[in-house]
């Protein structure tokens, strides 16, 4: 039986996943696996970023497709958890913000540009306008209590080829304070692909719930 992750926890594994020691094993997979219990906002994939070492960007094209992509592959390696049912994801976040489009925010440009910062911790308040429009997002939903947000997919130099790092954050918006970050990576690959966007999401989905 799993159980949910308190704050405090959470926070202790985000200290934990944020400087591990050499040639230890990557400890995001095991820190998400409380969430599967809860209700949890799923935020659209907000940036991706090419490394300069890296050339890929032709390859890679517009970012807006594939951050996209990154969303389709997210919702449906959750959605192979039975996550469907109880999260709530980008398409419902869009239709949510359509009927409340006066006082809600457009989750697609939301104000995350902070989250992305590498002096982000733990227990940092919510800058605004973000700490109101998250607010606002998960009043709109009931019971949802915390916001997984994916704020950057980075492309970098790995070996002969590269790979993608999806660096995430957990949200708790009533208290408008990170609960927790950390980072994914997805196999070495020697060119662009849908496989990369494909393993992180499959990688999230582990961490989170078993198949």
């Amino acid at each position: 039986m799993r159980l949910s992750l308190s704050l405090p926890l959470l926070a202790a594994l985000a200290c934990h996943s944020a400087s591990p020691a050499a040639g230890a094993p990557d400890p995001t997979e095991h820190s998400l696996s409380g969430l599967a219990a809860q209700h949890v906002v799923v935020l659209p994939a907000y940036s991706v970023r090419v490394m300069p070492e890296l050339d890929w960007a032709r390859a890679i094209g517009r970012t807006a497709d594939v951050e996209r992509a990154l969303d389709a592959d997210i919702l449906a390696a959750l959605d192979e958890r039975g996550l469907r049912r109880t999260w709530i994801f980008p398409d419902q976040l869009q239709q949510s913000y359509r009927r409340n489009a006066a006082y809600a925010a457009d989750p697609y440009t939301l104000a995350e540009e902070p989250l992305r910062s590498p002096q982000l911790a733990v227990d940092t308040p919510l800058p605004e306008p973000l700490a109101s429009q998250l607010r606002t997002l998960v009043a709109l939903h009931e019971d949802t209590r915390l916001v997984l947000a994916p704020v950057e997919l980075r492309f970098e130099k790995a070996g002969a080829g590269g790979r993608g790092v999806l660096k995430l954050v957990l949200i708790d918006p009533r208290y408008s304070r990170v609960s927790w970050i950390g980072e994914l990576s997805s196999d070495t690959v020697p060119a662009f692909g849908p496989v990369i966007s494909a393993g992180i999401a499959a990688k999230l989905a582990n961490a989170i719930a078993t198949p």
